[in-house]
């Protein structure tokens, strides 16, 4: 059972987020960011996000077998170059420890993603990693039925 309603209880603080999820949204390319939203989410145990961005993906023509790839991405081959980069990024990221982001990891993902790819990527990873917190932290729970 959901403990709050962050859009009732802190609705510019809700705004505020949703501001960077139109963000990444406008800027980061679609199949890249659902991958990505989809990896945060089962790293950081989000039900809720889980859900909702595997029924995104495939709702947008993903298939259901590079979804479920997700999760061992690193052995599956149905990724490119620019996809493992982004995901090995997200993994960095959204287990950020005591060194942060290993330089091999960054290097591999300045390889194939321009700057402003790369920062917009960053961001997208930092956006779902705050959905994630929140989701997680207030129980919210994917619908019964869609």
């Amino acid at each position: 059972m959901s403990r709050m309603n962050m859009v009732e209880v802190a609705p510019e603080a809700y705004q505020a987020v949703l501001g960077l999820e139109r963000y990444v949204r406008a800027n980061v390319e679609h199949t890249v960011l659902e991958l990505v939203k989809l990896r945060a989410s089962m790293l950081n145990g989000c039900a809720f996000c889980v859900d909702m961005h595997s029924r995104d993906a495939l709702a947008a023509g993903e298939s259901s077998r590079r979804l479920f790839a997700v999760s061992a991405w690193r052995e599956a081959p149905f990724f490119d170059e620019r996809e493992r980069a982004a995901l090995a990024l997200t993994d960095a990221v959204t287990r950020l420890g005591e060194h942060g982001v290993p330089d091999e990891v960054w290097d591999a993902a300045a390889k194939v993603w321009s700057e402003k790819e790369l920062a917009d990527l960053v961001m997208a990873i930092a956006t779902i990693n705050v959905w994630n917190r929140i989701a997680v932290t207030t129980h919210a729970e994917p619908p019964a039925e869609v």
